[in-house]
């Protein structure tokens, strides 16, 4: 039975994982899901798409040559009058104000908006979307850089051992016997916020959590008859590690992943309800879940954030746990 079978066999981790990856498809089509620009626009006999181009108002019979604000009810209705407009499903962006607001901001959920709105006065669900494409985009790509890194330092560790073990060990022990948390806040606190530095800022760490297991792997079965007998014909090392090794250790790593992609997300969203992640303003679940905190009064944020965090991690520990077992991977 091949691995692939025995992972359906695993009834609940494989539908997580159809369930994660619809989320992660939705979460990519977020820019039509939800934005405060329309998706269609016919008008006088021409065809307009604003998500892929900016118009100017002028284009549908406007005064300014500035560019159209969709949210104005007047030039919605001209379009309208003369033409076809198509809204997305939810007609709010990430940074989308509703200034058609009838109680005080954050306001409950209601038919307009589903999950109500901040403290800022902008839709919750537009930003839930968009908050989980970035954790989940950041999550797996720090997980990919970082096992990349971690398995080809393990792999150097653990296959040549003597003293470049002893260094690399002493390295990490010593890395990762630094107070992670207050050495990403206080670095966070010392550079520009942007999504490039928060992202070199979490792989930092993140790559560590595979030296340990690689170098073991790489340590037990670099005894292995076949390894010996390459070894003993001249083989070269890196040859060796490619073709020999290297095929098993990548089983161990993806069964580990769905676990570094947890770590990473959980990692994230600290710094951001920290106020020490993502540039302000920017949607994310943590910058969500620290709104909730300063409003009591309003829990539809707190339960929105902790639901959707604990519904996407508990989805990657059962994939995960499936992925273990039908990898069987000792």
């Amino acid at each position: 039975m091949s691995r692939w079978a025995r992972f359906r066999r695993e009834r609940l981790a494989f539908f997580s994982l159809i369930l994660l990856m619809i989320i992660g498809g939705v979460s990519l089509l977020t820019p039509v899901i939800a934005n405060d620009k329309p998706l269609f626009i016919r008008h006088h006999d021409q065809s307009f798409l604003p998500l892929l181009h900016d118009y100017p108002e002028m284009a549908f019979g406007g005064v300014f040559e500035t560019s159209a604000n969709y949210q104005d009810p007047v030039l919605i209705d001209h379009i309208r009058r003369d033409g076809l407009i198509i809204m997305p499903p939810i007609p709010y962006g990430e940074h989308t104000l509703v200034l058609d607001a009838v109680t005080p901001h954050p306001s409950e959920p209601s038919r307009h908006h589903w999950l109500g709105t901040d403290d800022v006065g902008r839709d919750v669900l537009a930003r839930v979307l968009y908050g989980l494409r970035i954790c989940l985009l950041m999550g797996i790509g720090l997980s990919l850089v970082g096992s990349v890194i971690g398995v080809a330092f393990g792999a150097l560790m653990g296959y040549f051992g003597g003293l470049a073990d002893l260094l690399g060990q002493r390295f990490v022990e010593v890395w990762l016997g630094l107070p992670q948390l207050f050495v990403m806040m206080i670095l966070a606190s010392v550079f520009v916020p942007s999504v490039p530095v928060l992202f070199v800022l979490l792989l930092s760490f993140g790559w560590l959590s595979l030296v340990p297991l690689t170098r073991a792997h790489f340590l037990r079965t670099r005894r292995r008859a076949y390894v010996l007998a390459a070894q003993n014909l001249g083989v070269h090392p890196l040859i060796i590690i490619k073709r020999h090794i290297l095929p098993s250790t990548l089983l161990l790593t993806l069964s580990q992943l769905p676990f570094v992609i947890v770590a990473n997300i959980s990692a994230l969203t600290t710094l951001d309800f920290l106020g020490l992640g993502l540039p302000m303003g920017s949607a994310s679940l943590g910058e969500l879940l620290l709104q909730g905190k300063n409003h009591l009064d309003a829990p539809h944020l707190v339960l929105t954030g902790f639901v959707v965090l604990s519904v996407v991690l508990s989805l990657l520990i059962v994939i995960g746990e499936g992925l273990r077992n039908a990898l069987d991977v000792k």
